[in-house]
């Protein structure tokens, strides 16, 4: 089975074969612009070069990535959290541990401003917010309720958000939610 890391390789290497590009030419193409928000980007990709949306979103996703710069030594997890939002840390830090018990194949790869939660493909993310911490998920089919909102407003890759505002939060119906979510991405 191949990995994450050797799937999205093979999806530059089909993009860079398709369009006629290394990476490296569309990372510059996007340095060039001066654009910096993933969004602008694809968009600019499309109309521009004629890519469709998802080789667009891949560059730009791997564009972002290679123009950011590098910190040694920084955890990426904790770099989530700035001084205004340490307060977040004990929940996150609860939302963490119930990741770890879905079992040893879930992948946490950091991500600009989130964290990526990945099985065989994306199941949820952790995004922390002003006051409370923005748990995404993918349930299709599952119904929205008052707690398990829509994310339609929040983020098109994913089906429902939960807000958690506390380590209480991480209650029996969230690890349910999330727990389903997982299986479903396996």
């Amino acid at each position: 089975m191949a990995t994450v890391e050797q799937g999205l390789r093979s999806q530059v290497q089909n993009i860079e074969a398709t369009y006629g590009r290394s990476i490296d030419a569309w990372i510059e193409i996007i340095r060039a612009s001066g654009l910096a928000r993933h969004g602008e980007m694809v968009a600019m990709l499309k109309s521009e070069y004629g890519l469709p949306h998802g080789a667009a979103n891949r560059v730009a996703l791997v564009a972002i990535d290679a123009l950011q710069p590098k910190t040694v030594g920084t955890d990426p997890e904790a770099s989530l959290y700035a001084v205004e939002r340490t307060s977040l840390l004990p929940t996150h830090a609860r939302l963490m541990a119930a990741v770890h018990r879905l079992g040893t194949d879930v992948e946490v790869a950091p991500k600009k401003g989130y964290l990526s939660l990945r099985r065989r493909k994306q199941f949820a993310m952790i995004k922390p917010a002003a006051n409370h911490i923005d748990l995404g998920l993918i349930l299709p089919g599952e119904v929205v309720t008052g707690r398990l909102e829509s994310a339609a407003t929040f983020n098109a890759l994913f089906t429902h958000r939960v807000r958690v505002r506390s380590p209480e939060d991480v209650d029996d119906a969230l690890l349910a939610w999330l727990g389903d979510a997982y299986h479903l991405a396996g």
